[in-house]
């Protein structure tokens, strides 16, 4: 008997819909909600898609719930599935209002919530940075006092380092609470700054037990990469995890997090980092990584990411291996300035050195206005490449770095 899917916001960005195509090839029946007209969908989502139902907004609980009751009319809904950070609270509330197997909503709140996750799992025994949440600025200044700097301020529900700020102190940290609005009442998330080389780990898992999982390095870290127009920043997935030892104590980690949170079938997106206080977690997503990581797990492994994600969530079992036979890296080309871009340099001799392994690439067109670093790695150009050796690819994707240049006028 067919298993009736509804996925949240299939056709935006540009590789929801190939969570759909995973669904449709595995034989789920897919029913779409989203924002946009049914009209305004690709070929290949309507011919995946068994209905559509537009609502004007993806994370009002009550659009997402009438929706799904319309559905209701004519199928049991077995799964409810979301993608996206900002849509996985809203899915979470719908499945316990209508009785839906999934991510329970305790769970998706507390890895939605900082300063909640982060208290629940130091319950746990998980290593994380000392934290708290307020919207008082005494209580925060308080905690300055006690933990010392620098600190790190980040929205409670913050995807990745969106909205983080680095306060050095107390002046900065003053100018970083009315910036975030807390003396206009907003409760934030202040964090101890955690000293070390940082990354993720992501998984795949089927009953709280992980059948998949991948491991990747940010060069520079991000707050620095975010800081800074000047640097090219990347980040790499390696192929060393099941043969280097010390993912080994990376993947322990991960598990006691996905299994104290009580995640079961799931995509999981976990930060972490490493220093002189040894191995830290940082914070964990009830969903896939974004900036389409999974397009270079897809490729260094040899898989079809988006259709074993579907086996998970249809028929919870694995379907294929991966070869962890290449590292793949994406790096993001920043312009020396916000302006209108003019041209490239750099890109042939690179093609020329390279080619062989360049996966894609984005170079918006001459004319195109630049968007602002904060936007992320993929805001304005990029490059992903590939590499049997993990250490060689980094030489080339430095190379890259150094070679390439965006300019603007």
């Amino acid at each position: 008997m067919p298993i009736d899917v509804v996925f949240i916001e299939p056709s935006f960005p540009a590789n929801q819909r190939e969570f759909v195509r995973g669904l449709y090839e595995v034989g789920a029946r897919v029913i779409g909600i989203g924002e946009r007209p049914k009209g305004a969908l690709d070929e290949g989502l309507r011919h995946w898609l068994t209905h559509y139902e537009q609502v004007r907004n993806v994370t009002d609980v009550a659009e997402v719930e009438r929706a799904c009751r319309i559905v209701q009319q004519w199928v049991r809904i077995d799964r409810l599935e979301a993608t996206i950070e900002a849509h996985v609270l809203c899915a979470a509330q719908v499945r316990e209002k209508l009785g839906i197997p999934g991510t329970s909503f305790k769970t998706v709140f507390l890895c939605r919530d900082k300063p909640s996750m982060k208290e629940h799992l130091r319950k746990h025994g998980i290593p994380c940075a000392q934290s708290i949440g307020s919207s008082n600025p005494e209580e925060i200044r308080e905690f300055a006092r006690y933990v010392g700097f620098p600190l790190i301020l980040k929205p409670r529900d913050a995807a990745g380092a969106s909205g983080t700020l680095r306060v050095n102190g107390f002046d900065e940290l003053e100018t970083g609470m009315r910036k975030m609005g807390v003396f206009d009442g907003r409760s934030i998330a202040v964090e101890e700054f955690v000293e070390g080389h940082e990354g993720f780990y992501d998984t795949i898992t089927i009953g709280g037990r992980v059948i998949h999982d991948f491991a990747s390095h940010y060069y520079p870290n991000v707050l620095e990469a975010m800081r800074n127009r000047h640097i090219n920043p990347y980040f790499v997935t390696t192929n060393r995890i099941d043969t280097a030892p010390a993912y080994g104590e990376l993947r322990d980690l991960g598990h006691k997090v996905i299994g104290s949170l009580g995640i079961e079938t799931s995509a999981t997106h976990m930060e972490w980092f490493f220093g002189p206080k040894g191995l830290k977690f940082s914070e964990i997503g009830c969903r896939p990584p974004g900036v389409r990581t999974w397009d270079l797990y897809a490729v260094a492994n040899d898989f079809d990411i988006y259709r074993e994600w579907a086996m998970a969530v249809v028929h919870g079992r694995p379907s294929q291996r991966l070869s962890r036979r290449l590292a793949a890296g994406l790096i993001s080309l920043r312009p020396e300035r916000d302006g209108v871009i003019s041209h490239y340099e750099g890109i042939q001799a690179i093609e020329r050195s390279f080619g062989q392994w360049i996966i894609d690439m984005h170079l918006p067109p001459p004319g195109t206005p630049t968007q602002p670093i904060e936007a992320g790695y993929m805001a304005n150009a990029w490059l992903r490449m590939k590499h049997p050796d993990y250490d060689v690819l980094r030489q080339m994707l430095d190379e890259v770095a150094r070679t390439v240049k965006v300019r603007v006028r």
